[in-house]
């Protein structure tokens, strides 16, 4: 989104006729960096404008933050839209929604001094509050953009700004598309929906994958298409080199779920399952080469026998080993509950006689206040938390691949150690546990065993 100008060019417009440009509907991030200031940064857990709030309630520092972001908003849309009534529209629209939150959490301030109001009842409001600002920013912004290029676009605000309605997702939607003639409109939508469900709470960051799935669903689309700055490929350009990567193509939503497991982005698990009960298909585009076709992924999935992609994550093998839970139930259950109790993101498991082993993806305080509460309850046990990287091999059907043997061959070769190795029997994936250094030597030798080298152009594509 941080580089609107150029998608007019492309994406919202390109090669197109007056008449071609219709019959879309766009849903929108929020400008990059924009989401990460007013919550928190999702990667660093830098504190944003909610996080100073949720810690110092009583304090300023959230206000410096609102103002900073405030000011960074401002930056973004007076360097892409050039006309000056355009800018001046984007500040008031700025200043109405942060003076608006600054009430808002000012309000609470005042309440939180008197003993019988509790804040922390409110946070999670407050969270929704400020999440869906910074769509309806690059919404309002697109659409002033595309109408000074003469398109017919239209604003369209789910965030729910000032109603005093909290109705579900479906109405929500229902009710903003409402009366929108897609032959004559192009509606800029915000990824950001304010409804009964609480998209935040149930999705943090990928709810805007979730209002476009539903979306797409409810306006029964001939086609779900997801822009990216690059092609869904076979592996990450920064570790196996761009002329060695392959753009997928074509894969199935059982792929999808497996990439969204390893914290690939390609869609939220719950969008895609939107999508596949709708039976719409969902296709991942380079938003700057819009004449490419991109991957299409639906029921059908890719072809047999090749592998797709070879990625990786670090994670902890949190392993659980109790030799009296020999043919007695309730170890694992434990486990579960408190692994899910600290917010845990189980990647992977493997168990056996007396021994539980989950890989996780988390923080180590989260793994040793988990392990704190299942040895609390089961004293005898002993757990361990290695820090370890995993590495899986993905295809739509493995089935004749022989990925385990010949992995573990290409591994061996490679000099790397394979602390363990798994595979299910759908044959969609095969993991590879290995040292945390090994991790990119890992992803190099399992994609050079299992990916053909490409086409000069193909591997352009991919980049």
């Amino acid at each position: 989104m941080s580089r609107a100008p150029e998608l007019v060019g492309t994406l919202f417009l390109g090669q197109r006729k007056p008449t071609q440009v219709y019959g879309r509907v766009f849903v929108v991030s929020a400008f990059g960096g924009i989401t990460n200031m007013l919550l928190e940064h999702k990667k660093t857990g830098s504190p944003g404008v909610y996080a100073r709030f949720a810690t110092d309630d009583r304090g300023v520092g959230w206000q410096d933050a609102l103002h900073e972001t405030s000011d960074r908003m401002c930056r973004i849309h007076a360097d892409i839209l050039t006309h000056d009534a355009d800018r001046e529209r984007a500040d008031a629209f700025v200043r109405d929604r942060m003076e608006g939150a600054r009430a808002c959490l000012m309000d609470l301030q005042r309440l939180g001094s008197y003993g019988h109001f509790r804040i922390a009842q409110q946070m999670q409001t407050v969270r929704e509050l400020l999440s869906g600002m910074g769509e309806a920013h690059s919404a309002f912004v697109m659409t002033l953009l595309l109408q000074r290029h003469k398109v017919n676009a239209r604003f369209v605000d789910l965030s729910g700004w000032r109603d005093s309605e909290n109705p579900a997702l479906a109405t929500r939607l229902e009710q903003a598309m409402a009366g929108i003639d897609l032959k004559t409109e192009l509606p800029i939508v915000t990824g950001y929906a304010q409804c009964a469900e609480g998209l935040m709470r149930e999705y943090d960051r990928g709810y805007s994958e979730v209002v476009f799935a539903n979306l797409a669903a409810q306006t029964r689309a001939d086609e779900a298409i997801i822009h990216k700055e690059f092609h869904l490929s076979s592996a990450d350009p920064k570790i196996v080199g761009v002329e060695n990567t392959v753009k997928i193509g074509r894969t199935s939503y059982d792929v999808a779920d497996q990439l969204s497991n390893l914290g690939m982005e390609a869609i939220h698990p719950n969008a895609a399952r939107v999508l596949r009960r709708a039976e719409v298909p969902l296709r991942v585009k380079h938003a700057f080469e819009p004449q490419d076709p991109g991957t299409l992924i639906g029921p059908e999935g890719g072809e047999a026998g090749r592998v797709e992609m070879v990625t990786g994550l670090d994670v902890h093998a949190f392993e659980l080993h109790e030799p009296d839970m020999v043919g007695v139930k309730g170890y694992d259950a434990c486990a579960l509950d408190a692994l899910t109790r600290h917010k845990l993101w189980i990647v992977s498991k493997q168990s056996n006689a007396n021994t539980i082993t989950h890989y996780l993806s988390g923080s180590l305080k989260s793994i040793k206040r988990a392990e704190s509460e299942i040895l609390g309850r089961y004293p005898n046990a002993t757990i361990t938390a290695r820090a370890m990287s995993m590495v899986s091999v993905i295809g739509s059907d493995l089935s004749d691949v022989h990925v385990l043997m010949r992995g573990l061959q290409a591994l061996e070769e490679a000099g790397i150690k394979v602390l363990a190795a798994q595979q299910g029997s759908r044959r969609v994936e095969a993991q590879f546990l290995v040292a945390r250094d090994d991790l990119s030597g890992a992803i190099r030798s399992l994609h050079d065993c299992f990916v053909p080298a490409a086409a000069p152009a193909e591997n352009k594509a991919a980049a």
